[in-house]
């Protein structure tokens, strides 16, 4: 079975804002948000999912509120997808973090502030949150099989082959191989900075995700800019001892935020 998982960042505001800092988007962070959904404007969504969080609320609402199939889609708020909790250093600036850190020895991003979560902690709840949409995915395409009901068709593959500009490179991985599984789940994730590249990093280490040519070494380190877009293939079996495929069409594409950028 195929799907495709789309995350993206919310705006995040200049301090750390954690898990206890529940601020709202700033008046850039609404125009990014906005720009993100012009970008995907066309896109057709089967799932939307996102943080319980002022900041990712207010984020996935600005692109659903642009997109023209998708508009009045309920969004499900997960709080496994929260940012990453940082304890006391939560509302602090990142140098004060790195201060904390080199006082205890350690080093970012490996230190954990008092209170705050380690990085396993977010690891597993990104493990736990993909795990679920799987079997959530998979639930729902065998109850529409059994009910005789239409699966998805390949507009959901056409919508992103369309938008996406490293998506048109893998739109015959699509369609053109008539045994690879049908495109059955085309999922929007809202989600935060710290937390998506601990899931990008099982993607990578644990599930050996495969990367296009022209993604930089830099780029899958690096944590997201604001709205930053990732998307990724996932192929995947009904039974857990399966592990799924996983390819990476783009990560932190930021190409919608281009005439921001020129316009300042």
């Amino acid at each position: 079975m195929r799907l495709v998982v789309e995350g993206l960042k919310a705006v995040l505001l200049n301090d750390l804002g954690g898990q206890g800092v529940d601020e709202p988007l700033s008046e850039t962070g609404f125009k990014q948000a906005a720009a993100a959904g012009i970008f995907l404007n066309n896109v057709k969504f089967t799932h939307v999912f996102s943080s319980d969080l002022t900041r990712t609320k207010q984020t996935v609402h600005g692109i659903l509120e642009k997109n023209k199939c998708c508009q009045h889609m309920t969004v499900k708020y997960d709080s496994r997808l929260r940012e990453r909790k940082y304890g006391v250093a939560e509302g602090k600036g990142l140098s004060e973090l790195r201060a904390m850190a080199k006082e205890a020895g350690e080093e970012c991003p490996g230190f954990t502030p008092p209170g705050g979560e380690t990085l396993d902690q977010v690891k597993m709840r990104g493990i736990d949150f993909f795990e679920f949409l799987c079997q959530l995915i998979w639930k729902e395409a065998d109850k529409k099989e059994s009910c005789s009901l239409e699966t998805p068709s390949n507009c959901l593959a056409t919508s992103l082959a369309e938008i996406f500009p490293l998506g048109k490179s893998c739109a015959s991985k699509f369609n053109s191989d008539s045994s690879a599984p049908e495109l059955v789940a085309s999922v929007l994730v809202v989600s935060h900075g710290a937390y998506m590249k601990s899931l990008f990093g099982y993607f990578l280490n644990d599930l050996e995700c495969s990367l296009p040519e022209t993604l930089s070494k830099s780029e899958l380190t690096s944590v997201s800019a604001n709205t930053g877009i990732s998307l990724f293939i996932i192929n995947f079996e009904k039974e857990r001892e399966v592990k799924p495929t996983v390819q990476c069409v783009c990560m932190n594409l930021q190409e919608h935020l281009k005439e921001m950028t020129e316009t300042c």
